[in-house]
């Protein structure tokens, strides 16, 4: 840490001619206003870099062959950096936000020089032949560097990207940084769908999630799962599978280029014509929420293969059928020849294909497994059609 004899702040004078100074002191180094603070027994530095100093300020050291204390951090995931790419292209190019987080660093405190500000505030001077050795972000700096160096630089040349800059040298303790970064719990699907921007498959998700009664109030939208004793029987991520499948014939597919009113309009019109008149769903898409017991919702789940994600997408690939491009609706004759299948589990339109019996089950009343394998559904589907005629 070093203070040095500069004017000091006072209520005339701006924050830039304050440091101005400075800045003329060290106009050959790298200099970067920042915020000092302790995080687990070390001493930290927030600094914004801009994007065009990253390539030179920044060096990944990740590991390499099958030596994990080769490399600071793991080794470099293929195709990753290309992934971030990505993102920021199709961000970019849609005029929308994006944002790619704080990158962490550490360098040796000796290595760079510090001068306090007062209030935490301080000037971070870093020596041109300094880099700072990543330990989170490698993927970041590489697709960022890839950006700023090749033709397509214009897309980030404006931003500037926040690094945590830890004053550490020990190379262990740099290896458990790391780690310790890297142990975040994965998130759910469901909750990714819940958070995900409103177009598409996750924005007609969210509107029939709240436009048609048999999943309003019914459905998980933060866990895996649907919690029985909450009455609840489907997850954002079941729904949002089924939307791609009536639209695409594929539960994967985010229908980037549908529009989500028309599309959501037409889904919950066909919905609520299925779910009002197959007598397998009636009783629970009359009911809200509230009015549903456990033993209900428990029943449903257990009797019915509409209880069920897999259930939700054979329904979607069979409303995939009776889609009707030229008008954009789904054609009420075909969705009530939908409703009219027997949707049971002990239904021998499913025997074999996502159900499954079981030969001396240990619980009797339970002789029967469900799979969703992309075999047995395609299985499922082609029998649905073969008995409603349409093969």
């Amino acid at each position: 840490m070093s203070s040095l004899e500069f004017p000091q702040p006072d209520q005339n004078l701006t924050l830039d001619a304050f440091l101005s100074p400075y800045f003329a002191q060290y106009h050959r180094e790298r200099c970067y206003p920042g915020l000092l603070f302790r995080q687990g027994k070390r001493q930290m530095i927030q600094i914004n870099v801009p994007a065009h100093d990253l390539p030179t300020l920044l060096q990944a050291k990740p590991s390499t062959g099958n030596d994990p204390d080769s490399g600071k951090n793991r080794p470099e995931v293929k195709g990753h950096a290309e992934e971030i790419k990505g993102y920021i292209r199709e961000r970019v190019g849609k005029n929308k936000p994006w944002i790619l987080g704080t990158l962490t660093a550490n360098i040796h405190p000796d290595d760079i020089n510090i001068i306090e500000l007062g209030r935490d505030i301080c000037l971070v001077i870093i020596p041109r032949k300094v880099k700072l050795d990543i330990t989170d972000g490698q993927h970041r700096k590489r697709a960022i560097h890839e950006l700023i160096v090749g033709s397509e630089s214009e897309l980030i040349s404006d931003n500037n990207f926040p690094i945590t800059l830890v004053l550490e040298d020990d190379f262990n303790q740099c290896q458990t940084d790391f780690r310790d970064m890297a142990q975040t719990r994965q998130l759910d699907q469901t909750l990714l769908k819940s958070f995900g921007e409103f177009e598409g498959q996750v924005g007609i998700t969210k509107v029939l999630q709240t436009e048609v009664p048999m999943f309003r109030g019914k459905t998980e939208k933060i866990k895996s799962a649907p919690a029985t004793k909450q009455k609840l029987i489907y997850t954002t991520n079941y729904i949002a599978k089924f939307v791609s499948c009536a639209f695409a014939n594929d539960p994967n597919d985010e229908l980037k280029n549908i529009e989500v009113e028309p599309a959501a309009r037409a889904l919950i019109k066909a919905l609520n014509q299925f779910f009002s008149e197959s007598i397998h769903t009636r009783h629970i898409f009359e009911k809200d929420a509230q009015e549903l017991t456990v033993v209900e919702v428990s029943d449903f789940k257990e009797n019915c293969l509409l209880g069920r994600s897999v259930g939700l997408e054979i329904l979607g690939r069979l409303l995939y059928f009776a889609y009707d491009r030229t008008m954009s609706c789904f054609l009420p004759e075909k969705v009530r020849q939908i409703s009219n299948l027997d949707w049971s589990k002990s239904s021998h339109v499913w025997e074999g294909t996502v159900v499954l019996s079981s030969y001396n089950p240990p619980n009797v009343a339970k002789s029967y497994k469900i799979t969703a394998s992309a075999n047995a559904v395609r299985l499922a589907v082609s029998s649905a059609k073969s008995h409603l005629g349409w093969n």
